[in-house]
């Protein structure tokens, strides 16, 4: 009898401790519901959070905690059918205090069971208004900074972008200005005609760096035989680099061909280049050489081609190592660079199936290596110094720009064809009703309500056997197009115009 007393005694203390606790506990509103959400207990956190005395909230239904808007929805409801289907309901979201304020609660609410009978539900409600308030500005911070940092990024960008171009205008006006002249000799004439040539490669160099960069740029891997195509821009390299630098090559006989896009190719090879000139300000060498190398690492295994481009200049810190290949990432002056040349290259090597390494010592120089795979077919032929196809017949060139139209129209004529032009699809459709032609010729982008993939597929469905090429210098259905229309990527020269026209069905 004692003991049973005894046991009873302490399972009041216990009961009568755990109820001073909960009613005790102040950061937290800690009571009970009824299976049919009524209020049965309620503690100094409850009053403290909520606003409401013991006697005022016991006895009343849950839901009048919630916005007018939940209770509508029938929210209340829900979260006492979710803790007893799931055994727990938890949640963040709004709540009302006594005063009609809102605050942001977290809660969890757990069924309680007796004798597997449900006998109601505990209830936990915690203020976290403060706590979401500060993320909330954090995010926004956040969220500040990195709109700033795009800014930042966007001005770097814009004004290397403006720098390089104001170069390359310069050198093309100026140039233009000494052929304006006429009375000049030949090498002048010759002099003038190819700095025009390294400008517009160098501008279009620069437009495939922003067109990598924002993923606009559609590739044609091919394969390519390294010694013929390093020789054949040995001069856009050579007027890169300056008198103070030295260009110097060490192709191994009997180098592997690659698999690659050879404008991206060309591109990379001179973003290299004159980021070796510039590590280079009093002077040195930059070799350009190449070996077959075969690999038997992870994630590269097989035959590759490594084509090293190493310098003599300052050598990279090693904090700075690590980030050269970020898009924007630039050590140089302010409208010295854009901070696209290392990530081009970087972009490029990966998109090929190989991948590039750095190695460099401060004051030693810097070797970039790019791995391509190599090429198991035949190298294409180098068309640069080719003949041009002289063709006949009547073409219908469909450009809406007079300036590039004039430029399309006179590489065409050269080209031995009779050239018909309209500004936009609707007039082609118009114009080949009336006139026939050969082929059409055609930019993917144009004004109007149809462009030049929608001008080709309707071309093959009204006339079949008529030859489409296609031409684009900025386009986001280049790489759907493929396949379906030859493309030509803008900016061509009369080689690869007359190579195109060639391939076309007939």
């Amino acid at each position: 009898m004692v003991k049973k007393f005894s046991q009873q005694r302490d399972l009041f203390e216990s009961e009568r401790s755990f109820r001073l606790l909960v009613e005790g506990v102040a950061d937290y509103a800690l009571y009970m519901l009824d299976p049919s959400g009524t209020i049965t207990s309620w503690n100094i956190g409850g009053e403290r959070i909520k606003g409401y005395a013991p006697e005022e909230i016991v006895g009343q239904h849950f839901s009048r905690f919630y916005t007018e808007a939940d209770r509508a929805n029938g929210k209340p409801a829900r979260a006492l059918g979710i803790a007893r289907e799931k055994g727990r309901y938890e949640e963040e979201g709004w709540r009302v205090r006594k005063d009609g304020t809102f605050f942001w609660a977290s809660v969890v609410i757990d069924p309680i069971y007796e004798d597997g009978t449900l006998v109601g539900f505990a209830k936990i409600t915690r203020d976290i208004t403060e706590r979401r308030n500060a993320q909330l500005k954090l995010e926004a911070m956040q969220k500040q900074l990195a709109e700033s940092q795009k800014f930042d990024a966007l001005g770097q960008l814009t004004g290397g972008v403006a720098h390089d171009f104001n170069n390359l205008l310069m050198i093309i006006s100026g140039s233009l200005h000494v052929l304006k002249k006429g009375a000049i000799d030949d090498t002048r004439l010759q002099r003038a005609i190819s700095a025009i040539e390294t400008a517009t490669r160098r501008g279009a160099a620069l437009t495939n760096q922003l067109l990598t960069f924002a993923r606009r740029q559609s590739v044609n891997p091919q394969a390519i035989d390294l010694t013929e195509r390093v020789a054949a821009i040995r001069a856009v390299l050579d007027a890169g680099l300056g008198s103070s630098v030295r260009l110097a090559f060490d192709i191994a006989p009997k180098v592997w061909p690659v698999r690659t896009d050879v404008s991206e190719l060309e591109t990379a090879l001179l973003n290299l280049v004159i980021n070796a000139r510039d590590a280079m300000p009093d002077g040195g060498t930059v070799t350009i050489s190449a070996r077959n190398v075969v690999l038997d690492e992870t994630p590269l295994a097989g035959e590759f081609v490594a084509i090293d481009v190493a310098d003599t200049g300052l050598g990279i810190p090693a904090d700075v190592v690590d980030k050269i290949f970020e898009p924007f990432f630039t050590t140089k002056p302010i409208g010295k660079g854009t901070g696209l040349g290392l990530s081009q290259v970087h972009g490029f090597a990966h998109q090929a199936g190989g991948t590039v390494k750095v190695a460099s010592e401060l004051g030693q120089g810097t070797i970039f290596t790019i791995l391509l795979p190599r090429g198991t077919d035949a190298p294409a032929r180098d068309t640069a110094e080719a003949m041009p196809f002289r063709g006949s017949g009547t073409v219908l060139l469909v450009e809406d720009n007079p300036e590039v139209a004039l430029v399309s129209i006179g590489l065409l004529e050269q080209l031995g064809y009779q050239v018909h032009r309209v500004a936009d699809a609707e007039a082609a459709l118009r114009e080949i009703e009336t006139n026939g032609v050969d082929f059409v010729f055609s930019d993917i982008v144009m004004p109007g309500k149809m462009d030049g993939l929608t001008l080709a597929h309707r071309l093959r469905q009204l006339r079949p056997g008529l030859p489409v090429l296609l031409a684009t210098g900025y386009s986001e259905v280049a790489a759907d197009v493929r396949g379906d229309f030859p493309i030509l990527r803008k900016p061509y020269e009369i080689h690869e115009l007359s190579e195109a026209i060639a391939k076309l069905p007939r």
